[in-house]
């Protein structure tokens, strides 16, 4: 992550200071870390954490390589500097501490400002506004500010307990500047978690060598013996009191070095950037209205109007399934005592799978009655394999156009399903057996121990199974069928396209026929061209078929209400044209 960590301290001489700073270098590490390790003065603390190894690096400077590198350090004046090190974390000498990230070669520098007199301005800055003006409310607490120009700043502010101080306590920040603005906000709950760990550990330290200190010498009593020596000279040599006198650590900056570096590599690594290209597909803004829908179902409902539901009408949400299961059904186990641990694992894993479980030409009849919008009817004990079944098939239509009751009891309409599962004693409608609108998989009892290879060694293969696809009007083998079924079959027969590379195929032929739908919905729909051109169009789009021309149909009623708004809203009348002219 491109930010830097800071630990900011009020002084109550010279105001607000930068005390302990840790930044990201890509590059080679700056002028004063750089330096080479002199034998015999070096003292290195390795540790492993998170892939990063710390080391903190005693290094000698020439007098002339020290002066340089003072007189072009932005740092603040000596002159502006505690004389006993209240504003100051290292020594004059101390080149700062450096850790490495073995995984991706960037360097974590630690020193109390930064060497770039940019970098130095913008943390001098934030440290400036973390403790005069951007508080919060009790100035303990965190807070967000910052612009494009100088950068955005999350900012915690906190009391340290100081016996010599005035109030008994010393005003920190923690800070993190970077220039992301969303990237910050979306870290919030994690910087805020992890920086109020670090500090409650200093405030912890701290307030047992307070309690020492006032144990020993109470120094209450003793300022009101002294209430009436001048201000300056009783707080004389207090105000520079350095922090690690305060937590009795000699220590403590190799640790915030551990901890800043740490949390710049974890809050770098939790996110990651992902680049979409385009507009969202027609699923995607579907997806979004249904879960729109369902939060204002939720904020809108009543309790003192709740509506009851008899237990025979299964819960239906199009392109999602809320299953019911009736308590009387003696051949299926309730919902509620249903244990996942005994569940079977004959499943459907993909249309390769069901097409290879089904064979050819029954899958073929099946996947053209689904992607026609006609009703699939699933009858089994298993309420998992049918549920497998459905997962598997629905991933031929956009999700607008599916609607699915997982289990049910008794007969549903068409109209309130497309993918409908029934227990095997539910009595279907003589019409609809016979109607060339519907399909019917029966799953029965094997007759015979194997009915095809097993796919899977690890699973207990559906071959104690028979399907049995029927329908009223039967696809014949010769019919030419939509296209897209015919690339589909074309791409579960090519064994070189694993699982994963068919799915994104669907994805494509999905996306390349809902273009051609949303085509055929402005031209008919928006425009109410006459059938001699509509006719045209099908020719240009290759939908002249009669299958097709079907399918198109039936897609359209799963284009997302977002792009029909939009042709409506953008259509133009005639008079409003030819006015314009």
């Amino acid at each position: 992550m491109n930010a830097i960590v800071a630990l900011c301290h009020f002084c109550e001489l010279h105001g607000p200071r930068t005390l302990f700073c840790t930044e990201v270098l890509h590059s080679p590490l700056p002028q004063g870390a750089s330096s080479g390790d002199i034998s015999g003065q070096n003292e290195q603390a390795e540790e492993e954490e998170g892939g990063i190894q710390m080391s903190s690096r005693i290094r000698s400077h020439s007098p002339a390589e020290g002066a340089s590198a003072d007189s072009s350090s932005p740092g603040p004046k000596k002159s502006d500097m505690c004389e006993a090190s209240g504003c100051r974390s290292l020594a004059g000498g101390h080149p700062g501490y450096v850790s490495h990230d073995k995984e991706t070669s960037i360097k974590y520098v630690s020193h109390q400002h930064p060497n770039h007199p940019q970098l130095f301005s913008i943390v001098r800055q934030a440290c400036v506004r973390s403790l005069s003006c951007e508080v919060c409310p009790g100035r303990e607490g965190p807070i967000f500010f910052g612009d494009e120009q100088h950068g955005f700043v999350f900012s915690h502010t906190f009391f340290i307990k100081d016996s010599l101080a005035r109030g008994f306590q010393r005003w920190y920040s923690i800070i993190t500047i970077m220039m992301d603005r969303i990237y910050l906000i979306n870290s919030w709950p994690f910087l805020l978690g992890k920086i109020r760990g670090i500090i409650d550990e200093l405030q912890g330290k701290a307030l047992k060598v307070f309690e020492a200190e006032q144990y020993g010498c109470p120094q209450r009593a003793q300022r009101m013996n002294t209430a009436f020596t001048p201000f300056l000279h009783q707080r004389n040599g207090n105000a520079a009191r350095s922090l690690t006198s305060l937590t009795n650590d000699e220590n403590l900056w190799a640790c915030l070095h551990t901890s800043f570096a740490w949390l710049l590599k974890a809050c770098g690594s939790r996110l990651t950037e992902k680049l979409l290209e385009g507009a969202p597909t027609e699923d995607t803004l579907v997806q979004m209205e249904k879960l729109a829908d369902l939060k204002e179902e939720s904020e809108g409902w009543d309790g003192s109007e709740e509506e009851v539901k008899p237990s025979s009408q299964p819960d239906v949400v199009e392109g999602q399934e809320l299953s019911k299961c009736s308590p009387e059904t003696s051949l299926m186990p309730d919902c509620n005592s249903w244990n996942v641990a005994h569940r079977r694992l004959s499943v459907f894993r993909s249309l390769r799978h069901m097409r290879q479980v089904l064979g050819a030409s029954a899958f073929r009849m099946l996947a053209w009655h689904v992607l026609m919008g006609n009703q699939v009817i699933w009858k089994a004990r298993d309420m998992d394999l049918v549920q497998s079944a459905f997962d598997v098939l629905r991933t031929m239509l956009p999700v607008g156009c599916v609607r699915i009751i997982p289990y049910s009891d008794q007969y549903e309409e068409a109209y309130r399903c497309n993918f409908l599962g029934l227990s095997p004693h539910v009595q279907i409608p003589s019409h609809i057996l016979s109607s060339e609108f519907a399909v019917l998989v029966e799953v029965r009892a094997a007759t015979r121990s194997s009915l095809y290879p097993t796919l899977f060694d690890d699973e207990q293969s559906l071959n104690k199974y028979e399907f049995v696809v029927t329908s009223g009007s039967p696809v014949a083998a010769d019919r030419v069928g939509p296209t897209i079924l015919n690339k589909i079959e074309a791409a579960l027969t090519n064994q070189n396209l694993s699982v994963d590379v068919v799915d994104q195929c669907l994805v494509c032929l999905k996306e390349e026929w809902m273009n051609k739908v949303k085509v055929l919905f402005k031209f008919t729909k928006v425009d109410s061209r006459p059938k001699e051109d509509t006719q045209k169009l099908l020719s240009i789009l290759g939908a002249a078929e009669e299958d097709n021309v079907k399918l198109l149909k039936f897609w359209m009623t799963g284009l997302s209400k977002t792009y029909k708004s939009h042709l409506m809203s953008t259509v133009r009348s005639p008079t409003s044209s030819e006015s314009r002219n």
